[in-house]
């Protein structure tokens, strides 16, 4: 069932703020960023009021076991909407449980119930782990080269 028993996942609120900001910390900590669990949850508050991004998040009995972060963006030559699949966390107690594959099944189900013509990640070329799961789930390697042009 890619989750074991009693693992839902959902759509984070207002509410679920304090319990997901600490895997957000870790997420930015696993990247090499110091720990700042204010900045973290002032981040997730800003995206979420300005409605700039979906958090889903997974649980199992209270407890918030790893989320992903989707923000919208478009495709010009689809002409509609793609879902950048930007940040995927579990929690290191919570690793190989199946709460990624939940969260990645989540994601796409969440996508196509927003109609969208699909969802995009980048990952490290060095990541097999994950680009295992993501090809286990039908994710495709594309075959373009992304860049990026630090500003700052």
């Amino acid at each position: 069932d890619g989750g074991g028993v009693n693992l839902s996942v959902r759509r984070m609120q207002a509410d679920d703020l304090d319990r997901v900001a600490p895997l957000f910390d870790g997420y930015r900590r696993f990247y090499g960023q110091a720990s700042d669990l204010p900045r973290a949850a002032a981040f997730l508050r800003e995206r979420s009021e300005r409605n700039e991004s979906v958090v889903l998040f997974a649980e199992r009995e209270g407890e918030a076991l790893g989320f992903t972060q989707l923000y919208p963006i478009f495709s010009s030559v689809g002409t509609d909407r793609v879902w950048l699949l930007n940040d995927l966390f579990v929690a290191d107690t919570a690793r190989r449980t199946g709460v990624g594959e939940a969260l990645l099944r989540a994601a796409r189900d969440f996508g196509r119930e927003q109609g969208a013509l699909r969802l995009v990640l980048e990952t490290g070329r060095d990541n097999a782990i994950a680009q295992a799961l993501y090809r286990k789930l039908g994710w495709i390697a594309d075959t373009t080269q992304w860049f990026h042009l630090p500003l700052r």
